[in-house]
């Protein structure tokens, strides 16, 4: 799942025994389909089959499946030749996206007045796509605001004008506020500054260590972030020098999306379904997402065992990049011009396996959560929640914010939907009390680290939530009837959607 993300929130659970959702009248339009001989043919051996497969490729390249690195090609040849073995149509989609890796643990520490270390990530990070460099020099804050002004708005570093009069060598102390952090960057380097620290504005909601993004391969010297806090502290210092070093990586280079089409079906009503195959750099991501991989893989060969011959044809997808921005499923849609009309729907399985986990379902309808998906979105979560309620089992919702693969689908009007099991954010007493596992601890505490391995995952999540993707993509299909009772997907719309590109890129 897409790094440096703001922390999905499950809606409040009802008591356990109001928690199982209802048959809701939105599945209407999707006639029933008996999905149980896949359901028992995708099973949890062979789920972990190929995630001990990604595991092993991860092991002999370096402890990684990163887009950009062998052992995304690795997995995506592996994804490729189970994929041609079982009969399916296979192209790979090469494109070229931003690459970035923190080679070294960065330093930042005060070296006078009073030598203090600064703490990573507490205090500060290093900003995605920051140059490499090891800096001493004097702190020369650029147009700051502090106390900060009322509302945001600082424009700190945002001209070149703003840095007259700024000593070359020196390190800029730039205030976070209206323009682009590549702005601020690059204007800082082009006046000779030998790095850059960008701190939080100061407003409530705006003082915690800032996490960003320079946008792309630019920078030459280290840009760091950090808190309103160090960044007041060092305004407050007029003498101050501290002491900067980043070892990065920040380069263009090529991946692919691995897609697989079913030799039946109407490719005017494709079903699109989708799981992120690559990791983050820190680690092999067996659970994000190796385990939504792993799912899509299995259900994909035991339907063509099975000879199941779909009305739409199938179409599964394995998405490059996720992890840099959702670039791998963006290049898809971007690249489907009218194309996107025959799209049926996609269905998105990212991090299905976490250790801590909840049943969550994407917000179709937008009831619990701030935005509703394009028109037959509430049918795909009602699949979903209809799918358990009928097993006994408790769902919770889960937004449509952006922070996985479905974002540029329904950006253009693609009904969407899917299953999470959670990752940093923390489960409630109330979700214990419905779930099991333990309160107070992150749904998947090896969240993109190097720790989320095979031993990283829940295989009774892995069993509950494989069952209800293989129901879910054989009910799209084969379904005889659309979304809506004139069988129809209904026509597609424009729909808004701030979706999450990454640690925040601006402001």
């Amino acid at each position: 799942m897409h790094h440096l993300r703001v922390p999905v929130r499950a809606g409040a659970l009802l008591a356990v025994a109001c928690s199982l959702v209802s048959a809701s009248p939105a599945s209407a339009g999707l006639d029933e389909v008996d999905t149980q001989t896949l359901r028992k043919a995708v099973t949890v051996n062979g789920i972990l089959g190929h995630e001990r497969a990604l595991q092993s490729i991860a092991n002999l390249n370096g402890g990684t499946r990163a887009s950009g690195t062998p052992g995304y090609d690795a997995s995506a040849a592996y994804v490729k030749r189970k994929l041609q073995a079982a009969g399916y149509k296979v192209t790979e989609q090469e494109f070229e996206f931003p690459f970035f890796e923190e080679t070294a643990p960065a330093v930042f520490e005060r070296t006078s007045p009073t030598p203090r270390p600064y703490v990573n990530p507490d205090d500060f990070v290093t900003m995605e796509y920051s140059g490499s460099g090891d800096t001493t020099a004097a702190v020369q804050a650029v147009d700051v605001q502090v106390p900060p002004p009322g509302e945001p708005g600082s424009t700190s570093g945002c001209d070149a004008a703003d840095f007259a009069g700024f000593t070359a060598g020196n390190i800029a102390l730039i205030q976070r506020g209206t323009c682009e952090f590549g702005v601020k960057a690059a204007n800082a380097e082009a006046a000779g500054a030998s790095a850059v620290i960008i701190f939080n504005e100061g407003q409530p909601g705006r003082q915690e260590t800032l996490n960003g993004t320079l946008g792309g391969p630019a920078a030459t010297i280290p840009v760091i972030g950090t808190s309103f806090a160090v960044g007041e502290e060092l305004v407050g210092l007029p003498a101050a020098q501290v002491h900067i070093k980043t070892m990065t990586l920040s380069e263009t280079r090529r991946t692919t999306n691995v897609l697989a089409d079913s030799e039946g079906g109407d490719a005017a009503q494709t079903v699109v379904v989708g799981a992120h195959l690559d990791s983050v750099p820190e680690g092999p991501g067996i659970n994000d997402n190796g385990s939504g991989t792993a799912t899509d893989l299995e259900v994909a060969v035991q339907l063509a065992k099975l000879d199941v011959t779909p009305r739409r044809k199938l179409r599964f997808a394995f998405w490059g990049a996720e992890e840099s921005g959702l670039l791998g499923s963006q290049h898809y849609v971007d690249n489907l011009g009218d194309e996107v009309s025959s799209i049926y729907a996609n269905l998105n399985f990212d991090m299905v396996g976490s250790p801590n986990y909840v049943r969550f379902v994407y917000d179709g309808d937008g009831s619990a959560t701030p935005a509703a998906g394009p028109p037959g979105s509430a049918q795909i979560e009602a699949l979903f929640n209809d799918y358990f309620a009928g097993r006994g089992l408790a769902t919770d919702p889960t937004a449509f914010d952006g922070r996985s693969d479905y974002g540029p689908f329904i950006a253009t009007g693609v009904p969407a939907g899917g299953l999470f099991t959670g990752a940093e954010g923390v489960k409630t007493p109330e979700q214990a009390a419905v779930y099991g596992g333990t309160a107070g601890v992150a749904y998947d505490p090896n969240y993109h680290q190097a720790g989320d391995t095979t031993n990283n995952l829940n295989t009774k999540a892995l069993n509950e939530m494989s069952d209800a993707v293989a129901h879910a993509t054989q009910t799209l299909a084969r379904s005889r009837s659309g979304f809506f009772e004139d069988g129809s997907r209904q026509t597609t719309r424009k729909v808004k959607l701030r979706t999450y590109r990454g640690p925040s890129a601006v402001r």
